[in-house]
């Protein structure tokens, strides 16, 4: 069975100041990975028709196998997203949407950040408990036929988002196996 094809472009989707540092960070690291910046496409999820575009609707040519879309993704207070993740968030969660909406179209991967402090009911938290938007974009993203990339990244701001690097860097492990 051949090996599929190496991937070509990145779209980081962020929703909010935080994730919009984060996906920087992120676009810096995989860039010469594929060919340099002209093929990582920064994204705010506020901006539905651009992400639906690029995901879905394949008006600029990314909707593909060989395109890795990567969402970071913040919880804030009451489980829910940030203000400007919000139109994307919701778009995914549409019910109507056929199980195969992304099969073929795009690889994902999802980055989650949250804050444990937000959650003060609760005496012991950690990045798992402040991060249900990641959790469940990840879950709807899969269900509507996407191909999950490589396992969820749980960040949380109490610790001082010591989770992001790794998760970087596990990403790029795994974007240069994928070009073996």
């Amino acid at each position: 069975m051949a090996s599929p094809p190496a991937l070509e472009d990145i779209v980081l989707l962020h929703g909010g100041e935080l994730s919009s540092d984060v996906a920087s960070k992120i676009a810096s690291e995989v860039s010469p990975l594929v060919g340099g910046s002209d093929h990582v496409h920064q994204i705010s999820m506020s901006k539905s028709k651009h992400f639906k575009a690029a995901l879905v609707e394949d008006t600029n040519g990314l909707a593909r196998h060989t395109t890795l879309a990567i969402f970071v993704a913040q919880t804030i207070e009451n489980e829910a997203p940030t203000e400007d993740a919000g139109a994307c968030i919701r778009y995914f969660k549409r019910k109507t949407h056929p199980e195969t909406l992304l099969k073929d179209k795009v690889n994902f991967a999802v980055l989650g950040l949250g804050d444990s402090n937000l959650l003060l009911d609760r005496q012991h938290t950690s990045a798992k408990d402040c991060n249900q938007v990641a959790q469940a974009l990840d879950s709807r993203l899969k269900a509507l036929g996407g191909t999950r990339f490589c396992d969820r990244g749980e960040c949380d701001e109490r610790t001082g988002l010591m989770e992001v690097e790794p998760w970087i860097q596990m990403l790029v492990s795994k974007i240069k196996d994928d070009e073996e």
